[in-house]
């Protein structure tokens, strides 16, 4: 037999083997078909979920044209406008109120007018105010409503307005041309002319109602990395309350532990070997403190997750459906993310689940560090909520969203793909059991979930929100932290206030809060509080009664008013709170839904801060 057959021979054989392969892969299998996406849901619950969509870019731009021609006064682009300008601050979609809403929704009213809420700031005016318009009805406006008094009982103090862009780059000019008032102190302190120094603004801006002083801290800036972890142990308090911008300055300056009047005061006093210089060299931009460059080669990938028919949820416009699931979502830009008509088989178990505020209180031995207090609302969370990247921030698999949003600007800008939507595999089971007493079976039932996902970096901080819905009909959110620290210069008795994390870096010690608005609907609005306890009794054993038993018993209660329900921060909860129905399951139960928290920060502020009231929702 000559090597030519012999090839053929072989050739035959390993496609007979190839062949009884497959048959035997795919036997007993069913009759392969194209992956399938998720059958259209119903077009009647997509229309109702548009009296919750967020404003398109059409509609903010008419409505921008509509109080430019119709309010009688100039209004300055809020990109370029000074603060004794007027100015459109932000367009956001305005949300009817509730009981107009389900009429719509649940009893086949009419369907509420669509309209846009507008901030304006009127800096040019006798007496400066931040005024709230309702305007509408979109798309076409053809009124406007001052709501400023109802909504907030007077009139809004101008100085309430947060830092607009434009004042922030106007206070870092000042800062710039103040730092060339100290040019061998900067040379010697951080090899620097001022020009490469990055400065981080802090909140609130002043001690008391009224002030607009904000501190601002100065560090090294390497491009490409978090600038955060280099301070160079300078803080200057800018003065920006005026509403001439030429009137802005410097009201204090720190230095290592000591306050000087002005940067000149500081050079004079360097110069005369009156001030302790700690050198800082600027870092170089591969070895600068908390780089995200990668140090290492980067290994194998590691597991992913795949969907083998395709998505199992669906997306149309703002309305998403996934096993039992209907949800209308959306984003504002100062408070973030917003679901509305939360919905598990059918019923409506939660009218509005949304983000409200964030807090961080700081503490330190520097005079930035001890005052701030950022609310993170105030600059945007919403709008800050940028592009997010497949693979990393979101599963491969995930369906990206693009937002709009109008704020600082006439015109609208879209954040790409900046929230994500997808499903995830826990990994864990949501229930099994394996028996082997008395018969021997197994069943079990995965954990799958259904995520929203936005990411807000708010300056250092980087929160990750992510709503997600059981399979079990539960909702949980969490919220991740990540990004960097904010951090002091190292002096004196710094680790009092936190941790030394670099040569004269102090990772500033600081808690966080957040505010969400949650408004559970049980089978209905007429809903309950009630709580479930254990507790001990002492009792005779019925069948020896010499003896006593130590029995577990169920307190329950239900809570009459409010303020019964509203528990102090850090005071002793009942083991159970749950939001309970009026109506009762076949077993004469109420149906309830329990509310869990499962972490808690420490003190917001103390009641005696004058700052406190306006975050007193943190004592609860």
């Amino acid at each position: 037999m000559n090597v030519k057959t012999v090839l053929v021979l072989l050739l035959l054989a390993l496609a007979t083997i190839f062949a009884l392969v497959c048959v035997l892969l795919t036997q007993g299998r069913a009759p392969s078909t194209c992956p399938q996406r998720p059958p259209p849901q119903d077009s009647s619950e997509d229309a109702q979920s548009l009296v919750f969509a967020d404003l398109s870019p059409e509609e903010m731009v008419r409505v921008v044209r509509y109080l430019q021609g119709s309010l009688g006064v100039q209004l300055v682009d809020a990109s370029r406008a000074k603060p004794s300008d007027n100015c459109i601050a932000s367009v956001d979609v305005h949300i009817p109120a509730k009981a107009e809403v389900l009429r719509f929704l649940d009893a086949g009213g009419p369907r509420p007018s669509r309209e846009a809420l507008a901030v304006l700031y009127f800096g040019n005016q006798a007496e400066p105010n931040i005024t709230e318009y309702v305007v509408g009805p979109l798309p076409v406006p053809g009124y406007h409503r001052d709501v400023t008094v109802r909504k907030y009982g007077g009139k809004l103090p101008y100085h309430r307005r947060p830092v607009s862009s434009k004042e922030y780059t106007e206070i870092n000019s000042l800062i710039q041309r103040e730092l060339r008032k100290a040019p061998q102190f900067l040379a010697a302190c951080c090899q620097s002319d001022g020009t490469d120094l990055a400065s981080l603004i802090t909140a609130p801006p002043g001690l008391k109602t009224g002030d607009r002083m904000t501190w601002f801290v100065l560090f090294h800036n390497v491009a490409g990395t978090g600038y955060y972890l280099s301070p160079v142990g300078l803080e200057v308090l800018v003065d920006h309350k005026d509403l001439q911008v030429s009137r802005w300055h410097l009201r204090q300056v720190f230095y290592n532990g000591h306050y000087f009047a002005s940067l000149e005061e500081l050079e004079e006093k360097f110069l005369a070997n009156l001030v302790e210089v700690v050198r800082v060299p600027k870092p170089q931009a591969d070895a600068v403190l908390g780089s995200l460059r990668p140090r290492n080669p980067t290994g194998s990938p590691g597991p992913l997750q795949y969907e083998p028919q395709g998505p199992r949820y669906s997306i149309k416009g703002n309305h998403v459906t996934f096993q039992g699931w209907s949800v209308a979502f959306g984003m504002n830009p100062n408070s973030g993310p917003r679901l509305f008509d939360i919905r598990y088989r059918g019923e409506r178990i939660v009218y509005e689940l949304s983000l409200q505020e964030a807090i961080a209180v700081y503490g330190s031995n520097c005079p930035a560090g001890m005052t701030t207090r950022y609310l993170d609302g105030s600059f945007g969370m919403g709008k800050f909520a940028y592009e997010l990247v497949r693979g990393l921030d979101c599963p491969y698999t995930a369906t990206f969203v693009d937002l709009h949003y109008l704020a600082g600007s006439d015109t609208p800008k879209t954040n790409q793909k900046s929230l994500c939507i997808f499903e995830h595999d826990a990994a864990i089971p949501l229930r099994r059991h394996f028996s082997d007493s008395q018969s021997f079976y197994y069943g079990g039932l995965r954990k799958d979930t259904l995520v929203i996902r936005a990411i807000s970096t708010l300056i250092n901080y980087d929160y990750v929100w992510d709503f997600m819905f059981h399979g079990n009909g539960a909702v949980e959110v969490r919220m991740h932290a990540t990004g960097y620290i904010s951090s002091s210069f190292f002096h004196d008795r710094g680790t009092n206030y936190g941790n030394r994390v670099g040569p004269h870096t102090l990772g500033t010690m600081h808690l966080h809060h957040l505010h969400y608005k949650v408004d559970l609907d049980v089978d209905g609005q007429l809903n309950n509080v009630d709580t479930l306890d254990m507790d001990y009794e002492v009792v005779k054993a019925p069948w020896s009664v010499q003896n006593t038993i130590d029995r577990l018993y169920l307190r329950r209660k239900r809570l009459e008013r409010e303020d019964e329900a509203a528990f102090t921060l850090g005071a002793p909860m009942p083991r159970y709170v749950s939001l309970a129905s009026s109506k009762s399951n076949k077993w004469g139960h109420p149906r309830s839904y329990r509310i869990q928290i499962v972490s808690f920060s420490g003190e917001h502020l103390p009641l005696s801060s004058p700052m406190e009231r306006s975050i007193s929702w943190g004592r609860w």
